[in-house]
């Protein structure tokens, strides 16, 4: 479960994120949707624990990510939008350095299903300067799935994939959700969120726009219209004014408006 509770991040006298509130339970896939420069990459390098929030609560499999941070990063995998690699390492070399960072007791009946599930088998053997992007991206998604994570972030999971690997990936991360684990991926691609994600949060300069599941938020943007799919919400949140209204209800924790 991932548990957000006003999390504001400052850069000076800069808000890239202000009193940003919600809640993903798991089994639910959250689209993070928002312009370029809208607060998503620091939401996420803040949830996981990458840089310190200016304030605000942030729990991760029930664990408070400030004063327990060793135990909530048990339960967390980050897929950033580069993959990161160690040069010397094999693909089957990184997943035994992971699971044994992690204590997977099992790691050795996990990591061949794994590689089998993303095509990566006959690359266990394989440096990464002998991968191509989209298979590098492919063997952080292996490493950062050995121990099992109940909470799983993704900047961009498809960028660099071909279309049978973004086939595979979809799948994976739709697996990941039955399993009960609490999926947030942040994309440009809209129609890729509206396929997988049960549920939507839509950021503008830093604050709450839109909130719910995904038929919440077409419902709530589309002022009578039929057929009104995530991209004409986006585009209707993008373009209004300085001060979009969220989709939650009244009681519901609803960061100010922008002055």
């Amino acid at each position: 479960m991932i548990e957000v509770s006003q999390l504001t991040k400052h850069y000076g006298d800069f808000a890239a994120v202000s009193e940003l509130s919600f809640t993903v339970h798991p089994g639910q896939l959250l689209g993070l949707v928002g312009p370029n420069g809208a607060g998503k990459t620091t939401c996420l390098r803040c949830l996981a624990g990458i840089i310190p929030p200016t304030r605000g609560s942030l729990r991760l499999a029930g664990y408070d990510l400030a004063t327990d941070p060793i135990a909530a990063k048990r339960h967390l995998a980050f897929f950033a939008d580069e993959p990161r690699l160690f040069e010397y390492l094999t693909v089957a070399q990184h997943l035994a350095f992971v699971a044994r960072i992690y204590g997977v007791k099992d790691a050795d009946a996990r990591a061949p299903l794994l590689l089998d599930e993303l095509d990566l088998s006959d690359k266990r053997d394989s440096l990464p300067g002998e991968l191509s992007r989209g298979m590098k991206q492919k063997v952080a998604l292996a490493c950062g799935l050995i121990h099992s994570p109940q909470v799983i972030l993704f900047d961009e999971p498809l960028t660099g994939l071909d279309p049978l690997a973004i086939r595979r990936t979809k799948e994976t991360i739709r697996r990941l959700a039955r399993e009960g684990a609490s999926v947030i991926i942040s994309s440009h691609l809209l129609h890729l969120l509206e396929e997988i994600c049960t549920h939507i949060l839509i950021v503008k300069r830093g604050v709450r726009a839109a909130f719910g599941s995904l038929q919440e938020v077409r419902e709530q943007f589309a002022h009578g219209d039929a057929g009104v799919d995530l991209e004409e919400v986006f585009m209707r949140i993008a373009t209004q004014g300085d001060r979009p209204q969220p989709v939650s209800p009244p009681d519901s924790a609803v960061p100010p408006p922008l002055a």
